[in-house]
């Protein structure tokens, strides 16, 4: 087994052919594979930040209509988020690093929409969920916002009329990378 869960390079795992049952190393030289076995790891504080923040997103409640539904079925047991570290659904947005907009966005509720992501403790990610949450869907009318780009700012859509469960976590895995390969911007006092 390689152990490849599709994350950027210096998160790639891979289990060598005499560790059979261990856990997986990351692909690194022999000083380093020595090291992390006596319990020595060295890599850079932005990593390691950016390990914490992919490896425990913690997902707002915001389902607006039938893509809710799917959203809810992947964190049941069939499709398990846990395991993407994700299944810790916050009805607080003040206890949330990531809204998954699932459904359509009416005019009436942009503004609630964007108060829920204003109150959201920075670092914040969104995931666009559906057809009509990415751009309208088939509702092209004066009532439904035309993509919830023009309220918040997204950082993955997730296309389909509603996307299927495994959609989702792709989606999920996709904002990890993403998380993965940023920069810390400044430093907070």
């Amino acid at each position: 087994m390689s152990g490849d869960l599709g994350l950027p390079p210096p998160f790639a795992l891979a289990t060598p052919a005499g560790d059979a049952g261990a856990l997986p190393l990351p692909r690194v030289g022999e000083r380093e594979r020595a090291a992390v076995q006596t319990g020595i790891i060295t890599t850079t504080l932005e990593k390691l930040i950016n390990w914490g923040r992919y490896s425990s997103l913690w997902p707002a409640l915001y389902g607006l209509a039938c893509c809710a539904i799917e959203m809810m079925g992947t964190g049941a047991a069939r499709y398990d988020m846990a395991r993407f570290g994700c299944e810790v659904f916050r009805a607080s947005p003040r206890q949330s690093d990531v809204m998954i907009v699932s459904g359509r966005v009416s005019q009436k509720m942009a503004p609630v929409l964007r108060q829920i992501y204003d109150q959201m403790p920075e670092p914040k990610w969104v995931i666009s969920m559906g057809a009509c949450a990415s751009s309208g869907g088939m509702f092209n009318n004066y009532a439904i916002i035309q993509g919830v780009d023009k309220v918040v700012p997204v950082d993955v859509f997730l296309p389909g009329c509603p996307p299927r469960p495994e959609a989702l976590l792709d989606a999920v895995v996709k904002l990890q990378q993403k998380i993965a390969a940023g920069h810390l911007t400044s430093w907070r006092g």
